[in-house]
């Protein structure tokens, strides 16, 4: 069984062959299998924990592609589910200059959309130790009660409930939709994954101290705060420190938040204390930059994602880069 069960959207990213240009520029694209939840899975199963993955992709050539993909990293798709009512997601990922990215989706509906509560495997959950998932599901129905129903599984379980809320704009009817549903996921999750763009988005306030404090819930045990090339900084009820980032030549970033979620719950499970101390966190936050950044310097999400053996490698280096200074 799985230690980590992620649930979401599974979908192809076409990124252009180029750096630096929009869609319409882009000479040609490459097929790369993504979606956020499915990222973290197959992250998790690359350094070396046993993970899972629920949702629905089209019973087609690109769904049959992504289950196979997850299942070539280790990922368990036991649990995914074959649509013959709609397809496959794609999603056209334009990379700037800096290795950012603008987005544009093939979803009218997708099969991810489709995933019904029934469809959610409870004894499957139950297994795990740790549960993920994404706020892209929580768009509409019957995706949102689907989700929704997991993590109520997965809490009266017992699980670590671990949530990513990815702003993606372009998905919702309006902004004030997409900061109600996102929030709709909030309260469930102990650990939650955020960027300092969607933690002000979600707040409304660019004080990022009163945007954790604003959206502190009782059963939140711990909140990282992405912030790029500043690294990140962590929130528990107890403490609270900044860890930096690693300076690599970013290709594509398309990925890195997966990889750092991926490796900040790998980290977690191993320090499964009631309250991480500041030292463990400081440890688990390095290792969790050191995913995201490595993933930035390939192209596509899960073909970037490290292993631990390149992880291991990777702070190893900079040690001795350190050392040297």
């Amino acid at each position: 069984m799985p230690d980590v069960i992620a649930l979401g959207e599974l979908l192809i990213d076409f990124v252009p062959t180029v750096t630096g240009v929009n869609l319409i520029e882009a000479p040609a694209f490459k097929k790369a299998p993504g979606g956020a939840p499915a990222n973290v899975a197959a992250g998790l199963a690359k350094l070396g924990v046993p993970s899972g993955f629920m949702g629905q992709v089209g019973d087609d050539a690109f769904g049959h592609f992504l289950a196979q993909t997850l299942a070539e990293v280790g990922v368990d798709v036991s649990a995914l589910r074959f649509s013959s009512e709609a397809r496959t997601a794609l999603a056209f990922v334009s990379l700037r200059a800096d290795g950012e990215r603008d987005f544009l989706f093939y979803r009218h509906p997708s099969a991810d959309m489709l995933y019904h509560p029934d469809d959610v495997d409870q004894a499957y959950i139950r297994g795990a130790r740790a549960f993920h998932y994404g706020s892209i599901s929580l768009i509409g129905e019957p995706a949102r009660s689907a989700t929704l129903k997991a993590a109520e599984t997965a809490r009266e379980a017992g699980l670590l409930l671990s949530y990513d809320p990815n702003l993606r704009l372009a998905l919702w009817p309006d902004a004030a939709a997409a900061r109600r549903g996102i929030l709709t996921g909030w309260p469930l999750a102990q650990v939650i994954k955020v960027s300092e763009e969607e933690l002000r988005f979600l707040a409304q306030t660019d004080d990022l101290r009163q945007a954790a404090r604003k959206l502190w819930h009782q059963e939140l045990r711990l909140l990282v705060i992405t912030q790029g090339r500043a690294g990140c900084r962590y929130i528990t009820p107890s403490a609270e420190g900044q860890v930096p980032a690693f300076s690599v030549q970013a290709v594509d970033t398309t990925g890195a938040g997966d990889g750092f979620v991926a490796g900040l719950l790998k980290g977690l499970l191993q320090y499964p204390q009631a309250d991480w101390d500041a030292s463990s966190l400081q440890r688990i936050c390095r290792y969790a930059n050191a995913v995201g950044a490595i993933t930035t310097t390939g192209r596509g999400a899960i073909p970037s994602l490290p292993t631990a053996a390149q992880v291991e490698g990777f702070l190893q280096q900079h040690q001795e880069q350190a050392a040297d200074d």
